[in-house]
């Protein structure tokens, strides 16, 4: 032992002598690396665990005689010990490593422990990274000092930045305390959420704390923001809150004398509790007003609240109840409860009104996976008719006369062919005050079965395995009243309820020439449950036709047999120097064979209709919610041909397929017709066309129209002559009814397409969001009325519009001919910026039939770099307003807008 102690001082400080040296040279000329380089004092200091001779000091030299257990003169073997003495550190040691690195140069003071870096730096310690054009750090103080580089008249040439986690500064000067994370920065701008803090001085307490003297606050991110609010004293808890002392707004450098006593600014992502502040407005029939006054309440996780309303100087106001509610990957819905006490001009006013209406609404959906093989689903939008007509600035919204509410509940049982469906309707027509309400309604669904199919497919399976069996049911009840004359007894008078079974039968045949022709043969049954009989009368007195209702449980019944038949034929023309390679033609004609025995004759009677003595054919059933299988035996074919032209082009673009692309002219175009082998006369039936397309993937167009063969008689109806029979100039009919629809959108490129794309995302991100859920329907009322405030400024243009006709034949109220009704209209939507900050949208209807423009809006929006104006005005139609609005663009300001809203109606 005494042998081993004497020679190991000497390897024990040469050691140290050569760590020492490794310290000080351990930097490179361009970039310069330290890994605990404030270790190596404390290095020389206890690498000698066991000094040979003389005594230890106190507390070591205990610990050394307490665990060393060996005797002096012990002559055993030697073997492994361990030292089980702890080691005290030295006091300016840290407890991770300090790297950095210069890209000019590195100057390292042994004596003064001091480093000093130059050029690019970084320094990185834990999870705090500093960047600066000059760095110094201290051992011996455990600080770091950094500066920014400005030239001869001050301005910034490089910038000095620090990083701690998920606080971040840019700054002039900063001094920073690595042992206890302390420091100070001076002309310092820190971003807290949307929020940009500017301080003189800035002290760090904390990884989330900080203090500010002599400070600003703004969402704008310029580093001489346009706007900003004053304050000497500020406190900011990271993702919290920030609360200020007195403080004041300034625009453009210059003071606005408002002041607050204190300020208190939630930062914290995510939902809180607070007022609604409101809005001035003036409107032509209600007065002045207050618009959105009220109160959100975050009541839990799941749930939160938001009570708000409108009150008007004429005596009117409205009141609204939101809650919602959400649990994530579970379930997601909200509520909407709103009432109106509407008031329009003063008493004595010859146009005064005075009506209360309501409005419920009811959004409910679950997550496929929460319960799988089961699902409830809510959509419910009811209210008074008059309602929509009166909610103030929303011109979409007073036309809106159809309203629909749906709840259902399915379930469909693993591994069987079972589905059920439980439901509850609701329809509305603002217009005519008519209100069905369908409840409640039942569903049974038995998916087709193979009854002879093997449960083990041996070989190729036999003709009768393929014949598979199905069945579906549904049950109804449903209520009808007028809202302007309800009373209960005649909403039991109105009650209805039905039921409707189908048992289709289908047989899967091989196909026939080479598999050229598909064959399917089918069968099937259905049964109609009718709660009453309607029956018209002529009455001799009144000379007119008389109702009357029998209750019961009644049947009618429908069967048929058919054979179908389809193919596909296809033709290619081949181009010769040409752009355009090839074009297809493809036609798939479809021939099908049926047969209807008559088992609803005895559920048909023919009365007279007027006074002449004319006399029409009725069904019995006529009304039911199920309607009625029609009278005859039927027995004949039906044709259709559908077509569909593509081509292939020539392109420089897609490489993958020989250079080719293919680009589909027509999707469809067609008709469909039938003819009855057992009818009497009129065998055949009108002829129906279609014609749908996608022009360049940008025009969509489609039409259908009626073709009726027959000639009529002087009442328009149909007698049993060909429109080409006996007349003097050939024709195959008259069109009956059709329509046309055409739309198309068009939008210039995106000046810059990432900002483009991270904006598509960021939406994608919020709808995705159930926690956000209130928040997105309460945006998106909001974009609607104001449109002008959510511009994209990064599309220079953009146009959409639609256009649409209508026609049909309509019997007359005394079934005396018919009438041909005619309705089209079209709607556009644009926007085009004049300038890069100034956009120009315009929105409109107009109505063919009315020759008016039914709704017209257009609004003028600056982009204003942190804030954004927009004036938006409805010059015609039966409700017009006028607003102009200022506000910022960041969200956590979205209150603090300057409005001025103007409405007139012409109700």
């Amino acid at each position: 032992m005494k042998q081993q102690s004497k020679f190991r001082p000497k390897y024990l400080y040469t050691g140290i002598f050569l760590i020492a040296i490794l310290c000080t040279l351990t930097w490179k000329s361009e970039a310069h690396h330290l890994s605990h380089l404030f270790f190596c004092n404390s290095l020389t200091s206890y690498v000698d665990t066991i000094p040979p001779t003389g005594k230890l000091p106190g507390n070591i030299q205990r610990k050394v005689m307490e665990s060393d257990t060996i005797p002096a003169n012990d002559t055993t073997p030697a073997r492994q010990r361990i030292d089980t003495f702890s080691i005290k550190l030295s006091k300016d040691s840290l407890d991770a490593p300090v790297n950095y690195e210069a890209s000019d140069s590195v100057i390292v003071l042994m004596k003064n422990k001091k480093i000093y870096l130059f050029g690019k730096t970084k320094t990185e310690y834990r999870t705090i990274v500093l960047t600066a054009p000059k760095v110094e750090l201290d051992q011996q103080t455990q600080m770091v000092m950094a500066t920014n580089q400005k030239d001869s008249t001050g301005a910034e040439i490089e910038a000095a930045h620090f990083k701690d986690g998920e606080n971040e500064f840019s700054f002039d000067t900063i001094w920073y305390n690595f042992k206890s994370q302390k420091g100070i920065t001076r002309n310092t701008v820190t971003q807290q959420g949307e929020l940009f803090v500017h301080g003189q001085v800035i002290k760090k307490e904390n990884d989330s704390i900080i203090y500010v003297r002599k400070g600003m606050f703004t969402t704008c991110n310029l580093d001489d923001p346009h706007f900003a609010f004053m304050t000497n004293k500020l406190k900011v808890v990271n993702k919290k809150l920030a609360v200020s002392g007195p403080a004041h707004p300034e625009f453009e450098g210059v003071p606005i004398p408002i002041y607050i006593p204190f300020g208190f600014y939630p930062l914290s992502q995510g939902r809180h509790s607070g007022f609604l502040p409101p809005q001035f407005t003036t409107n032509d029939s209600y007065g002045l007003g207050l618009e959105g006054l009220g109160y959100y309440k975050v009541i839990n996780d799941y749930w939160d609240a938001r009570l708000y309303g409108n009150i008007y100087s004429y005596g009117g106001w409205s009141a609204n109840l939101n809650p919602t509610y959400r649990k994530r990957y579970r379930y997601n819905g909200s509520f909407n409860l709103s009432m109106q006490s509407t008031k329009s001009n003063f008493k004595g006013d010859p146009d005064y009104f005075k009506t209360n209406t309501f409005n419920i609404s009811w959004s409910h959906s679950v997550d496929s996976k929460a319960r799988p093989g089961t699902s409830f689903s809510a959509n419910v939008n009811a209210g008074s008719t008059k309602f929509n007509q009166l909610v103030p600035n929303d011109p979409q919204r007073n036309f809106q006369n159809q309203l629909g509410s749906s709840i259902s509940y399915s379930k469909t049982w693993k591994d069987k062919p079972f589905n059920l469906t439980l439901s509850a309707n609701h329809s509305q027509n603002n217009f005519t005050h008519l209100i069905n309400v369908s409840l409640p309604n039942a569903g049974f669904t038995v998916n087709t079965i193979y009854p002879f199919q093997k449960k083990e497919v041996v070989g190729a399976p036999r003709w009768y395995e393929k014949l598979g069996v199905a069945y579906n049911g549904t049950l109804r009840n449903q209520v009808s009243f007028y809202d302007t004359a309800f009373s209960f007894k005649q909403l039991l008078d109105t009650l209805q309820w039905g039921a409707q079974h189908n048992f289709p039968i289908s047989l899967s045949l091989p196909p026939i020439l080479g598999g050229a022709i598909i064959v399917s043969p089918s069968v099937s049954y259905s049964q109609i449950w009718i709660a009453q009989k309607f029956r018209r009368n002529w009455n001799n007195v009144t000379k007119k036709l008389d109702t009357s209702v029998t209750k019961g449980l009644f049947m009618d019944h429908s069967t048929s047999f058919g054979l179908s038949l389809s193919s596909a034929l296809y033709g290619t023309y081949q181009f010769r120097n040409s752009r355009i390679t090839k074009m297809r033609h493809v036609i798939r004609p479809s021939l099908s064979f049926s047969y209807k025995p008559d088992l609803s004759k005895n559920n048909f009677y023919t009365t007279q209709v007027d006074t002449s003595g004319y006399k029409m054919r009725f069904s019995q059933y006529q009304g039911s919610l199920y309607g009625y299988y029609s009278e005859g035996k039927y027995g004949g074919m039906t044709f259709q041909l559908d077509n569909n032209l593509e081509m292939k082009v020539k392109t420089k673009k897609d490489t993958a397929n020989g250079g080719e692309k293919k680009v589909t002219l027509v999707d469809g175009y067609g008709f469909s017709t039938s003819y009855n082998f057992f009818a009497d006369s009129m065998k055949l039936a009108p002829v129906q066309f279609y014609f749908r397309t996608n022009l360049f993937n940008k025009i969509n167009i489609s039409a259908t129209t009626t073709l009726d063969p027959y000639q009529v008689n002087s009442r328009g109806q149909d007698i049993g002559k060909y429109a080409w029979q006996g007349a003097k100039k050939f024709a195959l009919g008259r069109l009956t009814s059709g329509s046309i629809s055409m739309s198309s959108s068009f939008s210039s490129k995106p000046k810059d397409p990432k900002k483009d794309e991270e904006r598509k995302k960021q939406v994608q991100q919020r709808l995705n969001d159930p926690t956000l859920i209130a928040d997105q329907q309460r945006l998106l009322d909001y974009m609607q009325q104001n449109p002008s405030e959510f511009v994209d400024f990064n599309i220079p243009w953009q146009l959409s519009f639609s256009y649409s006709l209508y026609f049909s034949e309509q019997f007359k109220p005394d079934y005396s001919g018919f009438t041909k009704k005619v309705s089209s209209n079209v709607s556009f939507n644009g926007s085009f910026s004049l300038t890069p900050k100034w956009n120009f949208s315009t929105s409109g209807y107009y109505d063919f039939s009315t020759h008016k423009i039914q709704t017209f809006q257009m609004s003028i929006s600056r982009d204003m770099h942190c804030w954004q104006m927009s004036i938006n005005v409805t010059p015609v139609g039966l409700y017009r307003f006028f607003s102009f609005t200022i506000s910022p663009k960041a969200s956590v300001l979205q209150d603090l807008r300057i409005n001025r809203s103007r409405y007139f109606s012409g109700l």
